[in-house]
């Protein structure tokens, strides 16, 4: 998996295929775009900044989705699920209403898609909303390892296909990770149905597919590689193409992080999220339908310019100025025209010393223990854990509203408390230091492992603790401190984590043994929201509980002044998965000149 891996536009890498296969023997042009993963972002619009975006939203895809149709009238659209569940305006204005139209759906239907697959997040508030929601759609909803207890397709459909105009016949079929019952067992529905490996459910609906199509295309809600399953590969892509080569066009989707490459003869393709990005297929075809060539390309959605047509639907506009005044309210039903609903002494987060590297998962912060002591009050746990779900998450200085709210706490968790052994909460804090890239000798500043989402570090409080990144991953976590004592690995005590963490990492990863013992009646966020309006105004406050050692990123040296200069400058790309190291020195200077001197910011 490449995390952030370069962006392809729609220039060189399309021209060069055109180029190629000019000379050869082929008829028919399809196209295929591929969305995931788009988290209710329709307007391009940060809720929780109250403020548009540059780069993003379901708009500025339909913006590209037309151009592509007027250039090829043989163009299918899908998405690989992941939709209805992400910004303020979905989770906490138009789910808890599932028998009311949803203005995703109404998108998604003005949009013209073709199929959706299911992904996991659309099963966060239960089979029956999840069913009334997606029933709106006017097209299928595949899901081809999700079955009932009869073993039907729960959703109605595991594939369609799709006949384009030219005479080619294409299959879509649609798999979700299977890991849903770890995330969202206990949540309402999900005990009834079965969920199946994608590998062999992609197996069964080729063959039932048979000859009735030319190009198989798969829809699939995971990333390239297991999440859980290492042994089997139930929720790895690759593992359905190991299996089932004959595949045309692999969508790849979940992790929200760049794919774009070709396997043989099976192109694979995978985007962000928020709609950050849209997959481009190209396929080609001889006059028998048979594929004779194929090329994938990621289309980054910066300054495209969003589509009025969507922005103007009816019901996207009506949520879109509701959820508005929503935030602006504090969070009232209706909104009452901007009144907070608390606020700060001063700002929450540090000023980061170089751009883009978050302070806030460089130290303890006042974020982080914000969270972690409301945790620890709401729970009565001894420790609490909790993540810096975006690495910009602050608390400005002043009024808050619940923008504000959301924007340190955009998840809609509940919270667990489970007993843990210190043997077991140290395993899970080194499990969470996996973030970070190992210190080298002359490392200017501390990189994170590409391969580790942000939102999968979490920081502790209750605890004292170092990490120590000169040290490999599993050998980091040292001088543990609970109540003054070192932490033994027989002691025992309580944890509190969300129901999220809790299901994907001490349980999935089998960090922890016990089960939890209590659970809270209403959302983290909410705990949050109270807290402020009980004890505002509140001032930022830091213990410096944790904090990271064994590093020496030579400070006093004059040449990292230079080169945090330049990256802060826009002269140097952000060094955030590796590190610059002061032996580069010359050949970093030597880039930034370059860049300075074609006024190329980076």
């Amino acid at each position: 998996m490449k995390i952030f891996k370069k962006i392809i536009t729609v220039t060189v890498m399309v021209f060069i295929s055109l180029s190629v296969l000019a000379a050869a023997d082929w008829s028919k042009h399809i196209t295929i775009l591929g969305t995931s993963d788009m988290h209710g972002n329709i307007w391009g619009y940060a809720y929780e900044d109250n403020k548009e975006t540059d780069n993003n939203g379901m708009a500025r895809l339909y913006t590209y989705i037309s151009e592509v149709r007027d250039e090829n009238p043989n163009t299918i659209l899908i998405d690989a699920g992941d939709d209805i569940q992400g910004t303020i305006m979905t989770d906490d204005l138009y789910n808890d209403h599932p028998d009311e139209p949803h203005p995703v759906i109404s998108a998604m239907n003005y949009m013209g898609y073709d199929a959706m697959t299911l992904g996991n997040h659309e099963f966060n508030w239960g089979v029956e909303t999840a069913t009334k929601i997606l029933s709106q759609a006017d097209f299928p909803i595949l899901a081809a390892n999700v079955l009932n207890a009869d073993g039907t397709y729960a959703t109605g459909a595991g594939w369609t296909i799709i006949h384009c105009s030219n005479g080619v016949n294409v299959a879509v079929i649609g798999v979700v990770t299977p890991n849903v019952p770890i995330w969202d067992g206990e949540t309402e529905g999900i005990s009834d149905l079965v969920f199946t490996p994608a590998n062999t459910a992609v197996t069964k609906a080729i063959a039932e597919i048979g000859d009735k199509a030319d190009i198989i295309v798969v829809s699939a809600h995971m990333g390239m590689y297991a999440e859980f399953d290492e042994d089997n590969g139930s929720d790895s892509a690759q593992k359905i193409l190991d299996d089932n080569p004959e595949i045309d066009v692999l969508q790849v989707a979940h992790n929200h992080v760049i794919v774009e490459e070709k396997q043989g003869n099976t192109v694979i393709g995978g985007v962000r999220n928020g709609g950050w990005d849209i997959a481009r297929f190209d396929l080609y075809l001889d006059d028998e339908n048979n594929v004779v060539d194929s090329t994938v390309s990621i289309i980054n959605m910066t300054g495209v310019e969003p589509s009025s047509e969507i922005r103007d639907i009816p019901l996207v506009k009506e949520a879109h100025e509701k959820t508005i005044a929503y935030v602006n309210g504090g969070g009232g039903e209706e909104g009452d025209g901007g009144a907070a609903l608390g606020s700060t002494t001063a700002a929450f987060q540090p000023v980061n010393e170089i751009r883009d590297l978050p302070e806030g998962k460089l130290r303890d912060t006042a974020v982080m223990d914000l969270i972690n002591n409301i945790q620890l009050a709401e729970s009565g746990a001894d420790v609490s854990a909790s993540a810096l779900f975006k690495n910009s998450s602050d608390l400005p200085a002043g009024d808050i509203n619940y923008g504000d709210i959301f924007n340190i706490y955009k998840f809609d968790n509940t919270l667990y408390r489970v007993t843990v052994t210190g043997a077991e909460l140290k395993a899970y804090m080194e499990w969470s230091a996996a973030c970070y890239n190992q210190w080298k000798p002359g490392d200017i500043n501390i990189s994170f492992d590409p391969e580790y989402p942000d939102y999968l570090y979490d920081m502790f409080q209750g605890v004292d603790y170092e990490i120590d990144l000169s040290q490999p991953k599993g050998s980091r976590i040292v001088n543990v401190m609970f109540n003054g004592k070192p932490l033994e690995d027989d002691d025992t005590l309580s944890l509190a984590v969300n129901n999220y963490r809790y299901s994907s990492a001490l349980k999935g990863q089998g960090l922890v043994s016990g089960k939890r013992d209590w659970e809270s009646a209403r959302s983290i966020r909410d705990m949050i929201v109270d807290y402020f309006e009980k004890n505002s105004p509140v001032a930022p406050a830091t213990d410096n509980n944790w904090r990271i050692v064994g590093v020496d990123l030579s400070e006093d040296d004059p040449r990292r002044a230079e080169i945090v200069e330049m990256i802060n400058e826009g002269w140097l790309e952000v060094p955030y998965s590796e590190s610059y190291n002061l032996s580069d020195y010359e050949a970093l200077m030597k880039e930034a000149e370059a860049n300075i001197a074609a006024g190329n910011h980076v």
